[in-house]
């Protein structure tokens, strides 16, 4: 693994960091106080390739690694958490499951229009009684002809309210418990498929997520996203990669909230001199700028794991649960940084704050991820 970046990835980064400062930051904070889904700048994204990164250009995607993905996804959370969770979640749990395990047809139907920016995916897995739990699927399927019937309530769904194709998890066999779920491609404009419940969130407010239930939509065994019975197989291998793309966004809040701090430090005067000049608030810095260093690190190597085709469950949660610590902690302390006006809307760090505790959640708590960790390095 080289510690330099080539002139392709240099320049991907920029491309990201260019859209990010001058058409995302600016609008950032009003998008969070109005809890406003910014459609114009997700276009903006897909005009850049930057929907589908990993995706083949022959099925409309950018054709680039997963190292790419994660310097472009890290720049976008800096200017906006929100913005960034959206873009993962298209990328890392929508186009990255019909890449792996959808036939031709089912990408050029479906991951083409996700990859272009046409279209916008979600996940649906969470459910009411399946959180941590994944295997306990009660989202059923049951299947009559050449057709699935899918009934149940899917929870806190990114990208839920705005999306136009879902992935759904449900259980196909019953007796086989956890080997009998199944993944299946479904419109979420048809028949039988509703938006529940909008959550009201703490933080990436700008970003839809809603409860999906499902009143006997009818699926097509055309749209069965690999084997039946793989479901939680797929569900898991998404996961994987999904966690790399947290790690990278919660590596954008964390910088955010250290840019921001050192600015402050530097501009904020007590005692007659500025704060920067006080040894606790250098500690404090050297602290965030060493952590977030590490965080990014670990993020890269699953990436580059990732890329080289080996096995990266580890190195994802390793990196997901560093990276979603640091992000908390960094925040924190931003906001400490900045004292009394830290806790004020009027400064960015008290959004910062906010954006990074979800990172320690979705995708895998950071219990989960400890358990993956243990369980992989006890084999």
């Amino acid at each position: 693994m080289s510690f330099l970046l080539s002139e392709q990835h240099r320049m991907i980064q920029r491309l990201a960091c260019d859209v990010a400062q001058k058409e995302i930051a600016p609008q950032a904070a009003q998008w969070d106080h109005t809890e406003t889904f910014p459609k114009v700048v997700i276009q903006k994204l897909a005009a850049l390739g930057l929907m589908g990164v990993c995706v083949p250009e022959v099925y409309g995607g950018s054709g680039l690694d997963h190292f790419s993905y994660v310097l472009a996804l890290e720049e976008i959370a800096v200017a906006c958490a929100s913005t960034a969770a959206i873009m993962s979640v298209n990328n890392s749990l929508v186009c990255e499951p019909l890449k792996l395990f959808g036939n031709d047809v089912q990408k050029k139907t479906f991951l083409t229009p996700l990859a272009r920016g046409e279209k916008l995916g979600c996940f649906c897995l969470s459910e009411p009684n399946a959180g941590s739990d994944a295997g306990n699927q009660q989202t059923v399927a049951v299947k009559k002809g050449d057709r699935f019937i899918l009934s149940g309530t899917k929870n806190f769904i990114t990208n839920g309210p705005q999306a136009d194709i879902a992935i759904v998890f449900a259980v196909t066999d019953k007796a086989q418990k956890k080997k009998g779920v199944s993944a299946f491609i479904v419109d979420k404009h048809q028949k039988g498929v509703e938006v529940g419940k909008v959550e009201k969130k703490m933080g990436i407010k700008a970003s839809g997520c809603c409860q999906l239930i499902f009143n006997e939509a009818e699926v097509s065994v055309q749209n069965l996203l690999g084997e039946e019975g793989q479901g939680l197989k797929i569900a898991l291998r998404t996961l994987d990669s999904g966690r790399i793309g947290i790690g990278a966004q919660a590596v954008g809040i964390a910088r955010a909230a250290f840019e921001a701090a050192s600015a402050y430090a530097k501009e904020r005067h007590q005692f007659g001199k500025a704060i920067s000049e006080f040894q606790a608030i250098q500690w404090i810095l050297a602290d965030m700028a060493t952590q977030i260093d590490a965080a990014r690190l670990l993020v890269h190597r699953a990436a580059h794991l990732d890329d080289e085709g080996r096995s990266f469950t580890k190195e994802a949660a390793m990196a997901k649960l560093f990276a979603s610590e640091t992000a908390m902690k960094v925040t924190t302390d931003a906001v400490q940084v900045y004292g009394g006006y830290g806790y004020s809307k009027e400064y960015p760090v008290e959004r910062f704050f906010r954006d990074a505790k979800i990172t320690e959640i979705y995708e895998g708590t950071s219990e989960i991820q400890r358990l993956v960790i243990a369980s992989q390095v006890l084999r």
